[in-house]
């Protein structure tokens, strides 16, 4: 087979080939990023910007203050909160403290967050007051000696700041009654760092900075050890797939995609940053008029998303009156994107979306379709640059064209291994190679497209069924919202087909679905169970969980 197709269908500009040694290591890129755009805004929140200088100057201060706890290069940070402008600052500190830092879903209970701690070996955090009530359930059972909260209001200037935590607090009452002993404020975390410096360091190439843990979706959630090489290349990948396609110094980023996930981190917070790119966060992106509210106020550019978002935004009735004259790139990843959405998007904004493909795993872009328009529907695009894949049998064997397998990557980007899991890293790490768990096949052009999760795969009557041709099917009808397949334990087929939806048209009927399925699906793909949903239960990307529907 051809050694690389999908070379030949790179748009001109991008190389094979990005320089993974042109940084050693995080701290010099953000130096050079804070000097280089030094006045220019970097972040804004809640119509708050911070610019690349100011973050330089508060982001030292982090860090000198968490070392002056006696955090020492290498201890582990957990950082808990949504988008707000407390995470870049933090997350900057925390790095240029030789500090590894351990992303944590503001929205986990007090047992994911005990396993996430406990099995890092945690030492600090800094977390939003809203989910310090959580904390104050498991604190005594973890390593975690220095304990920092914020609040939404926190950065956003005396006057603002001072409304936003009183709705917070005692109108919309997201704030549990806690107390947690000898913690501090975000801001006077600030002020003491003032008196101290950073301590000098060594942070090299291979050195793990990022524990990542995997969404826990299949077993336990596991921590993925991103390095200092991980993170830069991926940095460089994605960037030099886009540059081409965006101006240095004038460009407006929307940012619904929560940063302590690893599609925005890398892409938003790092990518974008580096081309001194300004980043419009959205603090809670299921509050889609507040971004929608963000496309009014701002030239948006480019937008990061998954599925479920832009498929709610087509079907919120202000969503179509927008003006969308200045997006140039939509960008999709973290889970299949429809059709049926992609070609609506294009409609109503002008602007094609272009999907993508990784995981936490290689930090997380392996794939992406080019952004000169040369999009591949249905398709997760090409390999990016420094990247290779390719499809294997059962027995690790390669396939050819069009045949199906499973999906293995090799770059720059994949990570050294699971923390503590050395049985789990050898499973699925193998020569430079990892096996994804996604089923799929590449095309003659060097495209590839996912056929499905490995594990999600439904066997009826020794038919292979994936769910997400199932869910694409269902998800064109017009009265449909959203859906989800899974299979169920069957007598006679081993397993059967069940579909869960929520209306977007209230009419909608079983009947109505069966016979769309019949339609358009042969025999043995068909739902045998179809239940109706208000809501279906998703990660907090948006990602639907079939996991939770099968439990």
């Amino acid at each position: 087979m051809e050694s690389r197709p999908w070379l030949k269908n790179y748009p001109n500009g991008i190389p094979a080939n990005i320089d993974v040694n042109l940084y050693e290591n995080l701290i010099d890129f953000f130096d050079e990023t804070f000097k280089k755009y030094k006045k220019q805004t970097a972040f804004i929140c809640m119509d708050k910007g911070l610019s690349f200088e100011t973050i330089d100057r508060l982001s030292y201060r982090f860090a000198a203050y968490l070392h002056s706890r006696g955090l020492e290069p290498g201890d582990k940070i957990a950082l808990m909160m949504p988008n707000l402008l407390q995470y870049p600052i933090a997350l900057f500190g925390a790095l240029r403290a030789g500090l590894i830092v351990v992303n944590t879903n503001p929205l986990y209970t007090p047992r994911e967050m005990k396993h996430q701690f406990v099995d890092s070996g945690a030492k600090a955090i800094l977390i939003a007051e809203n989910f310090a009530a959580n904390l104050e359930k498991i604190l005594p059972e973890t390593e975690i000696k220095v304990v920092i909260t914020t609040s939404i209001g926190e950065l956003l200037g005396w006057f603002k700041g001072w409304i936003v935590n009183f709705v917070v607090r005692h109108l919309k009452k997201m704030v549990p009654k806690y107390h947690i002993a000898n913690s501090v404020t975000f801001s006077e975390a600030l002020k003491q760092g003032s008196k101290f410096k950073i301590k000098p360091f060594e942070s090299c190439a291979d050195d793990v900075i990022i524990l990542q843990y995997t969404g826990g979706t299949t077993g336990i959630s596991k921590g993925a050890m991103l390095t200092n090489r991980n993170l830069i290349a991926n940095m460089l990948q994605v960037r030099a797939i886009m540059s081409p396609y965006l101006k240095e110094s004038e460009e407006t980023i929307l940012c619904p995609l929560p940063l302590y996930h690893i599609y925005a981190f890398t892409v938003n917070c790092l990518t974008l940053m580096s081309i001194g790119a300004r980043n419009v966060l959205i603090t809670n992106a299921r509050d889609l008029g507040s971004v929608i509210a963000a496309f009014k106020k701002y030239p948006i550019n480019l937008m990061t998303g998954v599925n479920t978002l832009f498929n709610a935004l087509l079907n919120h009735k202000d969503f179509s009156k927008l003006d969308f004259s200045h997006l140039k790139i939509t960008s999709a990843g973290g889970m299949a994107l429809q059709q049926s959405v992609a070609l609506k998007w294009k409609e109503v904004t002008g602007c094609a979306i272009a999907e993508g493909y990784g995981m936490t795993e290689t930090s997380p872009v392996a794939s992406s379709n080019p952004l000169d328009g040369n999009i591949k529907l249905g398709t997760i695009g090409l390999p990016v640059p420094s990247t290779d894949m390719r499809i294997v049998d059962e027995d690790g064997q390669e396939l050819g064209i069009d045949e199906i397998g499973e999906i293995q990557i090799k770059g720059p980007q994949v990570m050294k291994g699971y923390y503590k899991r050395q049985d789990e890293t050898n499973k699925c790490l193998k020569d430079g190679w990892i096996s994804t768990g996604d089923i799929g096949a590449m095309d003659s052009d060097g495209y590839f497209r996912i056929v499905d999760r490995k594990k999600d795969m439904i066997l009826v009557s020794g038919f292979n069924v994936f769910p997400n041709e199932v869910e694409e099917v269902i998800a064109s009808h017009p009265k449909v919202l959203e859906v989800a397949a899974i299979g169920i334990p069957d007598e006679k087929s081993t397993e059967a087909v069940k579909v869960f939806i929520v209306k977007k048209d209230k009419s909608l009927t079983e009947e109505e679905i069966s016979e769309y399925c019949k339609e358009n699906l042969t025999n043995y793909k068909r739902p045998k169970q179809i239940e109706f949903r208000n809501e279906l239960p998703k990660t907090n990307i948006g990602k639907i969980l079939r996991r939770a529907l099968k439990e």
